[in-house]
């Protein structure tokens, strides 16, 4: 049977602390990958996410006239390399989003028809309210922002992306001020002339619903 961790932990012990630090060095300059990890594991670099966007980039929103292929599976092995190596939620939610607008991106500029690319950019989209679920209120409003112009531009890649994107309750901001923030759905004027939000039944119960509704933007 092949090696385990249990196997690597018996043999460091043999290792003294100059054989540690060769060892790490042997594997820092084995992989990119292994760079990006140990940068955002010890918090070294100014802008610890870059690494992460620049794979997520090149496997998701490849450039055609050099040849490249894409690969999903790649693409998002940055996203679970980085959360292995730190996963703070707001670098989570920054680099789902990232994913999402470098894949709509690609999509607006090269026609394509891969079904497992569409169902992984909308599983994608879904988990990023779940992600933001986990920050302060304060810091959701910009990554929602962004959220919400995906969901518009989701319309023009097809594949019914964007009644995917609306079936997560995504919120459409219509004004700057929190209060004048609505669902997809309509506004309406219940009978007693109050303006209230009808949120499409797919969407009840989604964890952007129920935090717009502690964050008091809409009323049960």
């Amino acid at each position: 049977m092949p090696p385990t961790w249990n196997d690597v932990k018996t043999a460091l012990l043999d290792f003294d602390r100059a054989g540690l630090r060769g060892l790490l060095q042997d594997l820092y300059t084995a992989s990119k990958d292994n760079q990006a990890f140990l940068h955002a594991r010890l918090g070294l670099g100014d802008d610890q996410l870059q690494p992460f966007k620049t794979t997520i980039a090149r496997w998701i929103a490849p450039d055609p006239m050099k040849g490249q292929s894409i690969s999903v599976s790649k693409a998002k092995k940055a996203i679970a390399d980085y959360k292995k190596a730190i996963g703070r939620p707001e670098g989570l939610a920054e680099l789902s989003i990232f994913y999402c607008e470098e894949a709509i991106g690609f999509l607006e500029s090269c026609s394509m028809d891969d079904e497992k690319y569409f169902a992984a950019l909308i599983r994608m989209y879904g988990m990023s309210p779940e992600i933001l679920s986990s920050l302060p209120l304060a810091q959701r409003s910009t990554y929602f922002e962004r959220l919400g112009r995906l969901r518009s531009r989701g319309r023009s890649v097809g594949w019914l992306v964007e009644e995917e994107f609306n079936s997560f309750g995504m919120m459409r901001w219509t004004s700057s001020r929190v209060n004048e923030r609505s669902f997809c759905g309509t506004r309406e004027t219940n009978e007693a002339g109050e303006s209230i939000t009808l949120i499409p039944e797919a969407a009840a119960g989604s964890p952007v619903v129920e935090l717009a509704q502690q964050a008091g933007w809409i009323q049960e």
